[in-house]
C-alpha cells in the first residue's frame, strides 16, 4: 500500500526520489522499486502545474520507474562478465550524483552565510603618524666605512655582476621565437593523405623545414591516429613508419 506523502515543492523528479527514498528509510543501493513508483505517480497526480516543462521532466521520470519495474519482474540480464545486471543501477548512480551535489551546495550556502557575518575595520591611524617617517643617522649607517672600503665594495658587486654573464651565451645571436600555426599544419597533412593514401613517416618528416614544424606534423599524426582517420605500421623495431589513410 502506497504511503502518503505530503505535497511539496521539489527541485526536479531525482529531488523527489530522493526523499521518497529518505521518508522510507530505505536503502539507496536496494530501492524497492515498485513501493517508490507507486508514490511517485501518486505525487504525480496530486501535482497543479501548468508549466509543462516542469510537469514533463516528471513524468519522463515516471517512464523510466516504470520501465525499470517491468524489467524487474523479466529474468535479469547476464553481462560480458557473468554478472547480473540491476535495471536499478543507471538510476542510483543519478541520485547518488544528485545527493552529492545537493549536499555541496548547502555547504557552499552555509560558508556564504558565514561570510557575511565576517567584518572589517577601516583603518582609524592619524593621518601625521601614517606620515611619519624615522630619520635616517648617517653616521650609525655608515658606520666605520670609509672611501676604501666603499670602493671595495663597489668592485666586489660589480664584479659579481661580470660572473653573471655566460662568457659563451653572451655571444650567441637573438633568439627568435619559431611559430606553427596548427591548424595549416593539419590542413597540410589531411592534403597529403588524401593524395598519398600510403607514404613514410619519415618522408613526410623531411619535409618540414624546422624542428618546430617537425613537433608540430607528429603532434597532428597522433590526433588524426586518435580520429581513427588514419592506420599506422612498424613491422620492425627501428623500421620506418607507414601510415595509410583509413578514409576512402
Amino acid at each position: 500500500m502506497a504511503i502518503s506523502v505530503k505535497l511539496q515543492a521539489f527541485e526536479g523528479p531525482l529531488d523527489l526520489l530522493l526523499h521518497l527514498i529518505e521518508k522510507n528509510k530505505v536503502d539507496i543501493y536496494d530501492i524497492p522499486i515498485v513501493e517508490i513508483t507507486a508514490q511517485y505517480l501518486d505525487y504525480i497526480k496530486a501535482m497543479e502545474t501548468q508549466d509543462m516543462n516542469v510537469m514533463s521532466e516528471f513524468l519522463v521520470m515516471a517512464a523510466t520507474l516504470l520501465d525499470i519495474k517491468c524489467k524487474m519482474l523479466l529474468p535479469k540480464e547476464i553481462n560480458e562478465e557473468g554478472e547480473e545486471e540491476d535495471p536499478r543501477a543507471e538510476l542510483v548512480q543519478k541520485l547518488l550524483e544528485y545527493k552529492m551535489y545537493k549536499y555541496m551546495s548547502y555547504e557552499l550556502k552555509d560558508r556564504q552565510v558565514d561570510a557575511a557575518r565576517t567584518l572589517f575595520k577601516d583603518r582609524t591611524l592619524p593621518k601625521e603618524i601614517e606620515e611619519y617617517k624615522p630619520p635616517v643617522d648617517m653616521q650609525e649607517l655608515l658606520g666605520d666605512a670609509d672611501l676604501r672600503k666603499l670602493q671595495m665594495l663597489f668592485k666586489t658587486v660589480m664584479r659579481r655582476q661580470e660572473d653573471k654573464i655566460d662568457p659563451v651565451r653572451s655571444t650567441f645571436g637573438k633568439i627568435e621565437k619559431d611559430e606553427v600555426d596548427m591548424d595549416l599544419k593539419t590542413t597540410f597533412v589531411e592534403a597529403y593523405i588524401q593524395t598519398h593514401k600510403t607514404f613514410s613517416f619519415k618522408v613526410l618528416l623531411e619535409k618540414q623545414k624546422s624542428k618546430m614544424e617537425i613537433i608540430v606534423t607528429f603532434l597532428v599524426i597522433l590526433e588524426l591516429m586518435k580520429l581513427g582517420k588514419i592506420f599506422i605500421v612498424q613491422e620492425n623495431t627501428f623500421d620506418d613508419i607507414m601510415i595509410t589513410s583509413n578514409e576512402a
